[in-house]
């Protein structure tokens, strides 16, 4: 099993004028740790559970990029990009930038952009859910296209483009995860497009009934299942101890605590575990992140 790390709140003493400096040192930290991967959200304002909309938040891709330049192995991605924000040319333009700039360590997570609110205070069109998956469809179908250098036409029904240039061709083929556990439309495109699902972390018995589901619609479009891989969005603080209260609400665990909770992920499948840590930006949490990653590389 692999990790990886998801960055979601940005509202840090001394903000915004330590944003750069705190991210930039927590993006090599997580390198240096031996985390896989590191993500940060599609949004523009802060998202219920996590605080107001008026707390920092920050473009994506903007984000990604810089993280690109502090860093030379961890791979980078959205989770997940809501497919109402961007045209798709350009939002698999921007994907290949990412690419190139990085050496070949971006990926495409892609879903159907619930946020409503989002969209309307900055006046974003937000379609009805069933319209919003049909143009989720489209963007993954010109995804495999533009990634591939397929520049024949691409007439849809929501996407016309004439040439969907996109060169110089990707360093790596952006892999493609789809985010979300929705069982007959999410799901069903995780098995006909993606390289990669994304669950909320419901404990393993839920997890795997979700994979299960993932494993029918591969047998319909006739995809070897294994092809897919699973990744799974957790909330895990570590100290040494465990035990703390963070200023978050969130208590923190030990390394062995955490290594049996995400061994129960381990044994039913589960290729990659993303944490969000309330304590991610402390230098000393990286130490204990490091040891969780030798442990879990053993499951």
């Amino acid at each position: 099993m692999k990790l990886g790390l998801q960055v979601s709140y940005w509202s840090w003493p001394d903000a915004p004028r330590s944003i750069g400096p705190t991210f930039s040192r927590m993006v090599r930290d997580a390198e240096d740790a031996g985390l896989s991967s590191l993500w940060v959200m599609d949004h523009y304002f802060q998202i219920g559970g996590i605080g107001p909309p008026e707390l920092e938040m920050l473009e994506a891709y903007t984000t990604l990029a810089f993280a690109a330049g502090q860093t030379s192995t961890i791979e980078l991605g959205v989770m997940v990009t809501g497919v109402t924000y961007r045209h798709p040319g350009i939002l698999l333009k921007t994907v290949r930038t990412l690419d190139g700039l990085s050496g070949g360590r971006a990926w495409l997570g892609i879903g159907a952009a619930w946020f409503e609110e989002e969209h309307r205070c900055l006046g974003v069109p937000h379609p009805p859910v069933a319209e919003r998956f049909e143009r989720l469809e489209e963007t993954l179908q010109l995804a495999h296209r533009m990634f591939s250098g397929d520049e024949s036409p691409f007439l849809g029904t929501h996407y016309y483009l004439e040439r969907p240039l996109n060169v110089p061709p990707p360093i790596r083929r952006p892999p493609i995860l789809v985010g979300g556990g929705g069982e007959r439309k999410t799901l069903r495109l995780v098995a006909r497009y993606a390289d990669a699902c994304n669950i909320f972390d419901m404990g393993p018995e839920r997890v795997r009934a979700k994979y299960d589901v993932i494993d029918r619609h591969c047998a319909d479009v006739g995809r070897d299942p294994a092809e897919i891989t699973r990744t799974v969005l957790s909330r895990i603080s570590l100290s040494r101890e465990g035990g703390e209260q963070l200023r978050s609400g969130e208590t923190t665990i030990s390394v062995a605590q955490a290594v049996d909770k995400l061994g129960g992920l381990a044994e039913i499948g589960t290729d990659v575990v993303i944490l969000g840590m309330g304590n991610d930006t402390d230098e000393a949490a990286y130490e204990l992140v490091a040891d969780l990653v030798r442990e879990v590389g053993q499951l």
